[in-house]
């Protein structure tokens, strides 16, 4: 019914009225027919439409050997070059969206999907995780590698070499000295590392299997798979002394002879209760920990008020130390 108080009368065209009303075409049909049945609106003749044999031969024509790997536009192309023309590019684009077609048609790489390493270690010498690291030479394009590996449960750096290139020869080497060293056992220790081209040539994987040791490797461009060696570097490169360039690749080593063992003899951590990682590496943090706890008993019974939170408590190692944490589920099974 049309609303005299807006101005309408019978005679006005239902564009006026739509507007008047703000409201769609549609929506004003609806009103006045009201809405089309289910059964109606599927038998209505549109002209324009693919019979299902028509739709069914296109699909074919898309899916067949020659066309797969084409896009649509590649297809249409090709068909009106030889003088055929079966619909428009939109149509055949709407008949693959719902066959779930719609997608990369050409027959790309398809990357393997990288386990993320989960690692967990209970003590020394369990996990080893190792890296390389750039450091700059006298002069502009002149580079050192620095190969270092870190024990991920004590923080000690166990072994630590530098080169002037490194390759998959040079690291087998450096890997044989530190399990050598170590006393490490086959099936003992597990290795983790990045997959740089040292790491996974056949030179140096064929050298870890023969000395009987595990081998672990970080997902490509994830830096959070190997956290130790990234903060190990981090400490280096930001200590006070590190210099901007290194005059040769002996004077390079002179300062490495120096800050490596203030890293491991020196040098406190956070996450392993303040120690240091030769304290914990050769199983003193209980000692240690016993007797920072008695000079803190001592100030606690001399001025008691001062400790706000009451008697000190003894710290502790973590129990466990990790390279993404394994989940509950996991663990359980």
């Amino acid at each position: 019914m049309i609303d005299v108080s807006l101005g309408l009368t019978k005679s006005a065209s239902e564009r006026t009225v739509c507007f008047a009303l703000s409201v769609s075409r549609s929506t004003l049909r609806r009103r006045r027919y009201g809405p089309i049945a289910p059964k109606e609106r599927e038998l209505r003749h549109v002209p324009r439409q693919l019979s299902r044999e028509e739709r069914d031969a296109v699909l074919a024509v898309l899916n067949s050997d020659r066309f797969a790997d084409l896009a649509v536009p590649q297809v249409v192309a090709q068909l009106l070059d030889e003088g055929t023309y079966l619909c428009s590019e939109s149509t055949m684009y709407r008949l693959l969206r719902a066959s779930a077609q719609v997608q990369e048609r050409r027959r790309l790489a398809r990357h393997p999907e990288y386990q993320k390493p989960e690692l967990v270690a209970t003590g020394p010498r369990q996990v080893l995780s190792w890296d390389i690291t750039k450091v700059r030479g006298p002069r502009k394009g002149v580079w050192y590698s620095l190969l270092v590996m870190i024990d991920i449960f004590s923080r000690f750096v166990v072994g630590w070499s530098l080169v002037s290139r490194s390759n998959a020869k040079v690291a087998a080497h450096f890997v044989s000295e530190i399990v050598e060293r170590e006393k490490l056992q086959p099936g003992q220790a597990i290795i983790h590392n990045d997959r740089g081209t040292e790491m996974t040539a056949e030179t140096f994987c064929d050298r870890l299997d023969a000395l009987g040791i595990t081998r672990s490797l970080s997902r490509p461009q994830v830096s959070d798979d190997n956290p130790f060696s990234e903060a190990a570097f981090k400490t280096l490169k930001y200590y006070r002394d590190y210099p901007e360039r290194f005059g040769s690749l002996e004077d390079a080593k002179s300062y490495f002879r120096g800050f490596f063992p203030a890293y491991n003899y020196e040098h406190r951590h956070s996450g392993i209760a303040m120690l240091t990682p030769a304290t914990v590496h050769n199983g003193h943090a209980d000692a240690v920990l016993r007797a920072r706890h008695g000079a803190m008993l001592v100030a606690y019974s001399a001025k008691p008020e001062r400790f706000v939170n009451g008697q000190p408590v003894c710290k502790t190692l973590p129990g466990e130390v990790w390279i993404n944490r394994p989940s509950t589920d996991d663990a359980a099974a």
